[in-house]
């Protein structure tokens, strides 16, 4: 029997992982097996994708048309939170059955602490394997668990299915590539400390975790502390965390009792405020939320929400909304109430100063505008979802589309490429005004009436004279380019032999050319226009338009 013992740094836990659970969500409401490649969508990009469509070459982070290029039968769904909280309830009754005390830190993932399981099943070892086993045979999912000290090292212990001896978190961590950063929450770890930490020369979490931390606080922020904290093996934050006051919690009676998601969202959206409001007045913010909702027949329902973040009214009813979907709309089977709700409460488990929700000097000074701003965006992602609202971000890159990265309103605005770094090929100012949601062909004709190319110098063949889209055809006014971009080019020179998933990207090749188009008098508009024209893959396409 493995021993479970914790220190106030190093909480045991046991976490479990179901791997790309958006997708496998997306699978149960649909669905469709196992082996059918599919992937998940927000923003154009792929959030998840199932083991087959990686397989063919689909990878996170990927732009829809470039992964249906390489998974033409690839199923496609748009990311929705709701659904994968609601079906992740499933996930959460099948583990309460056995174990008491779950946290849902995430759709995908769960956390709870391992001593009591371990007593009761003869073992850490056996305490992971029998939840694990009760998953798949209730619910016909896999899931990952992973134990260690402290809750960042049960996570990374998880995705590899690790079980990591007390006391040796630190010695696990160590050799992880200093990458393994990004497993933690977006507000914890500063979007560029990863890469300065790379350019520094420190490349595992043990070289990272070497550093002492005076040191760490001081050259890097208060930010890069929580992340160093974790390197090491520690709890992400501090144990010392207040106990909440017993008069916190909010309860409310709902008459008539409501059968409604959405009746008993607005209901959580009121509780919220007042949590919150009470919360406020003694200083406090919330990281750990309990939701209980009891029916008029007696049906009780208590969840636990792990949040690294100190939680907002609006994330607090987002939740709130999401529990009760996942219980009052169950699926095959599973129990669901035989009556309507009929008292909601929400209770604080644990709580930490609200100086990690106040604002800086510069931020408060943006006016009145702005935070009504900011309050009606949250509305609309209470009522939506949270992928409702996206701000764009510019970063850098080559590609006019690689550089713009949308993200939820209220996360952090961190660009997907360091738009600071060298871009060899990149356009010259200005950049198109209109972006289309997917290139459109185009056929660029000579003055001859024959099809314009490029030479293996990517130079062109002839002038452009005339475009053609659309059935359309107008004159070139002026042209100006071409801007070639040859990337991966070095994959063709590795030697045949086994390659690793990065060098199985195919090299790409392509030409840019700004082309001035004369006035249509047969359309609508008699203005010219500029068009941004890409050569790849031996034709032509519109990939923007100057306006």
């Amino acid at each position: 029997m493995t021993p479970a013992t914790d220190t106030p740094d190093r909480p045991r836990r046991l976490v479990l992982w179901c791997p790309d659970w958006p997708v496998v969500a997306a699978a149960q409401e649909g669905g469709f097996g196992p082996l059918v490649p599919a992937a998940v969508f927000a923003a154009n990009r792929v959030v998840a994708c199932s083991a087959t469509a990686r397989e063919a070459g689909v990878r996170r982070g990927m732009r829809r048309r470039e992964a249906q290029g390489r998974c033409p039968e690839l199923l496609v769904h748009e990311h929705d939170p709701a659904r994968d909280a609601r079906c992740f309830e499933r996930v959460v009754l099948a583990v309460e059955a056995l174990v008491p005390g779950v946290e849902v830190v995430r759709p995908g993932l769960l956390a709870m602490p391992v001593k009591g399981p371990a007593r009761y099943f003869g073992g850490e070892e056996s305490a992971a394997e029998r939840l694990v086993d009760e998953v798949e045979a209730r619910i016909g999912v896999e899931c990952l668990p992973g134990i260690a000290d402290g809750f960042f090292a049960a996570v990374l212990a998880a995705r590899r299915g690790a079980v990591v001896e007390p006391g040796g978190s630190a010695e696990f961590l160590a050799p992880l590539g200093i990458e393994e950063l990004d497993q933690l929450p977006a507000h914890e770890v500063d979007g560029g400390l990863v890469d300065l930490l790379r350019r520094l020369g420190i490349g595992t979490l043990g070289g990272f975790a070497a550093l002492p931390a005076a040191d760490v606080l001081t050259r890097f922020g208060a930010v890069a502390l929580v992340a160093h904290r974790a390197a090491a093996g520690l709890e992400e934050r501090p144990a010392l965390r207040r106990e909440p006051p017993p008069d916190l919690a909010v309860t409310e009676q709902l008459d008539p009792p409501v059968e409604r998601v959405d009746a008993a969202a607005f209901a959580a959206k009121v509780l919220a405020d007042r949590l919150h409001a009470e919360l406020a007045e003694r200083g406090l913010a919330c990281t750990r939320l309990a939701i209980s909702a009891r029916t008029e027949n007696g049906e009780e329902l208590r969840r636990v929400w792990r949040c690294a973040d100190p939680l907002t009214p609006a994330a607090t009813a987002d939740r709130v909304r999401w529990q009760l979907d996942g219980w009052l709309n169950s699926r095959r089977g599973e129990p669901r109430p035989t009556a309507g709700i009929s008292v909601l409460g929400l209770f604080p488990d644990e709580v930490v100063g609200a100086g990690a929700l106040q604002l800086d000097l510069l931020d408060a000074a943006t006016g009145e505008a702005d935070a009504r701003a900011g309050r009606a965006f949250a509305r609309v992602q209470g009522m939506l979802g949270p992928d409702a609202v996206l701000t764009p971000v510019l970063g850098g890159g080559r590609d006019q589309r690689d550089r713009v990265r949308f993200v939820r309103w209220g996360d952090e605005r961190r660009p997907a490429l360091e738009p600071e770094h060298p871009w060899p090929g990149r356009l010259p100012a200005p950049s198109p005004s209109v972006l289309p949601e997917s290139p459109w062909p185009v056929d660029v004709l000579d003055a001859e009436g024959a099809p314009v190319g490029f030479t293996e110098r990517h130079r062109l063949t002839a002038a452009p004279h005339r475009v053609v889209a659309g059935g359309r055809s107008r004159e070139v006014t002026g042209w100006a380019g071409p801007w070639p971009v040859a990337e991966r080019w070095w994959v063709e020179l590795l030697a045949v032999g086994e390659l690793t998933p990065a060098s199985q990207v195919p090299p790409r090749s392509v030409a840019r050319v700004q082309v001035v188009l004369a006035p249509d008098a047969a359309g609508p508009e008699a203005d010219e226009v500029a068009l941004l024209l890409v050569h790849e893959g031996e034709r032509w396409w519109g990939h923007g338009a100057y306006r």
